[in-house]
């Protein structure tokens, strides 16, 4: 029986002011305000000098995911759409959440060409009378034309056929039709701005639905000081779903249904964990380890994921063949941790097991989604820091908080709040030291 975390969400409450709250991105990525917690509160700065409170030849990873434009305006169309008041000033909007199974992972619906389907929200999904609703665009000197079609309803979504004629991928047709989709608090248009600051500077794989935006803070001089000190940056792709926005709405956080997220890990991060891992176990006794530091919790549960799945072929190792071990669908769950965590399984033993596991495969990308809810009492394994922005009250992104700091996180949070700190998405963030 899975021993799940049972917490009131209400004990990770806090009163937000709206003026705390980032409508729009700082002047300039790096001076946005870095709070610093080392069992208490130890410096406050700027990500400027974030290089400052990092120790030589530590690790820096980040999340490469891409934001895609993922909100498209359909204008009305009298065919296809009820000739109400209402709909005659408002289009259909269509937000694409992920590809259908058909078409995933992301990478594959984004490269799709003449047709994809992906699961979105509609806005105005009661308009929309059954057939296509279709957007002109211009791109290479051409007229191109999508259509759009609902397949069938989903839990609130739907299923959303995209189609149109030429050679060209559905990556260059949101490009051109799509906007970025802002935080559901902000309550504005996109701007030129926003396409760019919603955005971080190394962002490269397309398919996030939301920035990771502990990422957005940093730019070409902070890794100039980082790279100065020794200190090495890695990359790992977690596409950000909409998910990450919805508040905890359930009495206890045992209750809560985490979304699932996809990622993606090269088998050369993975053996570069290993290796560190090792280092680790052969120091000695009075030699301090090299912390692994994650910038965003994205990055923080795709790491955390790795060592459970590891964890996780370990334990099927004993009840499957080999043929079985192969054909296995290899994701983590949300209680998964939970009820793995009484088995005494070290790091390099799990992130071994999961190369092992890829060798047989013969895969040199991982590829799967991870459901981990960290939560206050979760034991964290690889990673020994976090680089994050300041969540919203009942979230679990605030959990994650709760479950570095214990109870400090509200003494943390009210410093920030009085000595005027920017929250949310576009706001300023902290560096936390796990011990």
């Amino acid at each position: 029986m899975i021993e799940r975390p049972k917490l009131p969400i209400e004990a990770f409450d806090y009163h937000l002011p709206d003026e705390r709250i980032a409508y729009t991105p700082a002047k300039d990525r790096a001076e946005s305000k870095l709070l610093v917690w080392d069992k208490k509160i130890i410096a406050e700065s700027t990500y400027a000098h974030i290089a400052d409170f990092i120790p030589e030849k530590s690790t820096l990873l980040f999340n490469n995911s891409k934001v895609i434009a993922a909100r498209i305006f359909f204008e009305k169309n009298k065919s296809t759409i009820s000739t109400t008041a209402d709909s005659k000033e408002n289009p259909i909007e269509i937000f694409c959440l992920e590809p259908s199974a058909a078409y995933s992972p992301v990478a594959l619906a984004m490269q799709a060409t003449e047709k994809v389907s992906w699961i979105c929200l509609v806005g105005g999904a009661k308009k929309w009378k059954e057939g296509l609703l279709e957007k002109t665009f211009f791109l290479h000197d051409k007229t191109y034309t999508v259509f759009a079609q609902k397949i069938e309803a989903i839990d609130g979504k739907f299923l959303i056929e995209f189609s149109w004629e030429g050679a060209i991928h559905f990556s260059e047709i949101i490009e051109q039709i799509g906007n970025i989709p802002l935080p559901p608090y902000i309550q504005r248009d996109t701007t030129a701005e926003d396409k760019e600051r919603y955005q971080t500077t190394y962002a490269k794989e397309e398919g996030s639905v939301a920035a990771p935006t502990a990422g957005l803070h940093f730019n070409e001089k902070i890794f100039e000081s980082l790279a100065t000190k020794k200190i090495e940056s890695a990359f790992i792709t977690l596409h950000v779903g909409a998910g990450t926005f919805l508040p905890v709405k359930t009495e206890n956080i045992n209750d809560h249904p985490m979304h699932a997220e996809f990622f993606e890990v090269q088998k050369s991060m993975i053996e570069f964990l290993l290796k560190k891992e090792i280092e680790k176990e052969n120091l000695d006794r009075n030699e301090k380890a090299l912390p692994i530091i994650s910038v965003g919790t994205t990055t923080l549960r795709t790491i955390e994921s790795l060592y459970w799945l590891g964890v996780k072929i370990i334990r099927l190792k004993n009840t499957s063949t080999l043929t079985e071990l192969l054909a296995l669908d290899l994701k983590l769950l949300q209680w998964d941790a939970y009820e793995f965590n009484s088995f005494n399984i070290s790091n390099t033993a799990a992130l071994t097991a999961l190369l092992e596991w890829m060798e047989m495969k013969k895969t040199f990308t991982l590829i799967t989604t991870t459901q981990l809810m960290i939560v206050p009492g979760y034991t964290f394994k690889i990673c020994n820091g976090l680089v994050t922005n300041f969540h919203q009250p009942k979230s679990t992104l605030l959990l994650i908080i709760a479950a570095i700091t214990g109870n400090n996180w509200k003494t943390i949070y009210q410093h920030a709040l009085h000595q005027q700190y920017r929250f949310l998405s576009y706001g300023d963030g902290s560096l936390f030291w796990m011990h």
